[in-house]
């Protein structure tokens, strides 16, 4: 018990806030219906391209960054999210880190959105992933322009990441592979544009380094 509420307190508190609200969010949905049903999710929030253009329903651009489908998804995400996202907000600061999470996560709803309306092959979409995908995309960038010297993981174990995250997508059925690609992209972007060429600084470790 001692080890948890260490390790908990070890983390970044913004990101910690954020897998916090998304286990609370599907615990309760989970009580109250089956969170592997699509028309559930629809009705409690997750994006379906139909309503979110015809109905105006802008917000599930948002909300459906909360929703996922099952514990399997929902501990998949929050894994991720919580050791990259550590230290992503430990690198980058808390504000920008906030901006390239959800301007990530909310560019990636829009262009699922999009890429639906254009191939007319409707899916109720939810999960954090393309906010993951986002803080990936920003990770990378600060390996790229500190020559792999970021703290804790090495730029070849990033990559490794990354690329593997793509792959699975692309490999597995009812995977959202266009938020992904898209919440990379912006996340590189949004990197780009919010560090600059800022020198990344020493963090506790996170993960074993490449020896």
């Amino acid at each position: 018990m001692g080890e948890l509420k260490a390790f908990l307190k070890s983390r970044a508190v913004l990101n910690l806030c954020i897998v916090a609200a998304n286990v609370i969010v599907f615990f309760v949905l989970d009580i109250m219906g089956d969170t592997e049903d699509a028309v559930f999710m629809a009705y409690h929030g997750a994006s379906f391209a139909p309503w979110v253009v015809e109905n105006g329903e802008y917000y599930r651009l948002f909300t459906c960054m909360f929703l996922h489908f099952g514990i399997q998804h929902l501990f998949n995400n929050m894994l991720c999210l919580l050791f990259l996202g550590d230290l992503l907000e430990k690198l980058a600061g808390k504000w920008r880190y906030l901006v390239i999470y959800f301007a990530g996560g909310l560019g990636s709803s829009a262009a699922s959105v999009y890429y639906d309306l254009r191939t007319e092959n409707y899916a109720v979409s939810a999960g954090a992933s393309g906010a993951i995908f986002a803080v990936i995309g920003a990770l990378v960038f600060l390996a790229v322009i500190n020559r792999g010297s970021i703290p804790s993981v090495s730029r070849r174990r990033l990559y490794l990441m990354a690329a593997l995250s793509v792959f699975q997508g692309f490999s597995s059925q009812g995977v959202d592979n266009v938020a992904h690609v898209a919440g990379f992209i912006l996340g590189f972007l949004l990197g780009a544009v919010l560090m600059g060429r800022q020198r990344v600084k020493q963090v506790p470790d996170l993960f074993e380094e490449d020896r």
